[in-house]
């Protein structure tokens, strides 16, 4: 994929910045006609964006892809259209004691910022491209969008695509290696979005800075999966079983290790393995199962499987039709379960995002609220079980950005929702009001009456006996 130059880049931020300034006021009308263009294109060309994905990756489900990338979007396009008016109301604000009775009012206007840069990655190239440019479109801006160089054909048919639907000062597509990535993140944005890993969101911030771009940055990290022992274990394990098979395991909020029980260990393990089983019969062959998206990352999950062996873990490799793995040239992995996993592992260190399951075992559920705590905070977290207030002692003594009860992945579903990390995870969030917030400018508006408010209060030199009067008043 060729690189694109910094100055290319630039001026289409400039033609852009240009037309948003002019156009302002614009009508709520044109960010839903955005909008419904966003939703015509996905919804003509849903298929083969399905087709490039799956090219893409060696093979990819063609009912995951439409059903995790193209209707998610589509979604949250109508969520958008239905609810930008209200959230774009200007919101009345207190004002304080007396100035309110004297006719000052205040309110807060979220206004549009303006050029967003979108940073989207190559698990859910599309769904993760679309869902921030819905909520850029529904605030009233203008959008660049950088995909993933790894998902080549879906980058290049965005771009094909895009400009049959828009006009270069709405959205523009660019496409390049880490280069233009790095070059593109050194923009002078409004305000930029950027989903992938935690290294790279270290990166991504630090080219932000030179500019003060406000970022949002959409991570990773190790989303823990407890088990309590009031949990259905056979129903819990299914639904582990199908969000860590789910796009290979690559997806950002998959289960990535598993606390249970020591006593339940044996029965868990042997129960998401019946679970993946009756899902996958087969997987080589098997259209519904999702391949790593390439060889190199392929190499790096069979090298924290092999490091775990080296020390010490027991790995339990779930292939139900016995399938040759390593004798062909594709990249479908299965799942590798490990038990007698600890920290000096770098399964344990390291976000997975493939189908590698750790599992390690707990006595009390206090040691899993310590280990928890006593590691980074983690994108998301699930807890299975049917004790209320273990699951509320769980949830009021952890930090994590968002959390799923009695399944995983499934709160990011919820477009009214707020989604995003907190601390190596991520910083910020989208979906629901606060994408909308996201990237609008919270803009304050006070109206001073005609009274002479100051004088009145004596708030201007030279100060005397009103002065003295307000600081009693104010300070009693």
């Amino acid at each position: 994929m060729n690189e694109t130059n910094r100055a290319d880049m630039l001026a289409v931020l400039e033609r852009q910045r240009t037309a948003f300034t002019a156009a302002r006021p614009e009508a709520l009308s044109v960010r839903h006609d955005r909008l419904e263009r966003c939703a015509t294109m996905l919804k003509e060309h849903g298929e083969a964006f399905a087709k490039a994905m799956s090219a893409d990756f060696g093979h990819r489900s063609h009912e995951q892809s439409m059903l995790t990338d193209i209707m998610p979007s589509v979604s949250i396009v109508r969520y958008s259209q239905k609810r930008m008016k209200r959230w774009s109301r200007p919101e009345k604000r207190h004002v304080n004691f007396p100035l309110n009775l004297l006719g000052a009012r205040a309110e807060v206007r979220y206004e549009p910022k303006g050029v967003i840069g979108i940073v989207a990655p190559w698990n859910f190239p599309v769904g993760l491209t679309m869902a921030p440019l819905a909520q850029a479109f529904a605030a009233g801006n203008r959008a660049m969008l950088k995909p993933s160089e790894f998902t080549e054909r879906t980058s290049e048919l965005m771009q094909e695509l895009f400009p049959r639907y828009f006009a270069e000062e709405e959205v523009a597509v660019v496409t390049g290696g880490p280069e233009t990535g790095q070059a593109f993140c050194g923009l002078p944005f409004d305000h930029l979005l950027f989903t992938g890993a935690t290294p790279i969101g270290r990166h991504v911030l630090h080219a932000a800075a030179d500019h003060l771009v406000p970022v949002t940055l959409e991570l990773g990290g190790k989303s823990p999966t407890i088990f309590g022992r009031s949990a259905d274990l056979q129903r819990s394990a299914e639904r582990v079983a199908l969000g860590k098979m789910m796009n290979a395991g690559q997806i950002c909020l998959a289960p990535d290790y598993m606390m249970v029980p020591e006593e339940l260990e044996d029965r868990a393990i042997a129960a998401v393995a019946a679970g993946v089983s009756s899902m996958y019969p087969t997987l080589l062959a098997n259209d519904d199962y999702t391949s790593v998206i390439n060889r190199r990352h392929r190499d790096r999950l069979a090298g924290l499987v092999e490091d775990a062996r080296d020390k010490g873990a027991e790995a339990i490799v779930v292939n139900p039709g016995g399938e040759d793995f390593e004798g062909t040239n594709g990249n479908k992995m299965p799942l590798t379960i490990l038990r007698n996993v600890n920290y000096d592992m770098r399964v344990m260190q390291e976000e997975i995002f493939g189908p590698v399951l750790p599992v390690k075992t707990y006595r009390a559920i206090d040691e899993v609220i310590d280990y928890v705590n006593a590691h980074d905070r983690p994108l998301g977290l699930y807890y299975f079980g049917e004790d209320k207030a273990e699951a509320e002692k769980v949830l009021t003594r952890t930090i994590s950005g968002g959390v799923t009860v009695n399944d995983v992945i499934f709160h990011v579903s919820a477009d009214d929702l707020p989604f995003g990390g907190i601390g190596p995870s991520g910083m910020g969030s989208y979906h629901g009001v606060e994408g909308f917030r996201t990237f609008s400018h919270a803009r304050a508006v006070y109206r001073q009456p005609k009274v002479d408010l100051a004088k009145l209060a004596g708030l201007r030199p030279p100060y005397g006996t009103a002065t003295q009067r307000t600081l009693k008043m104010q300070l009693k």
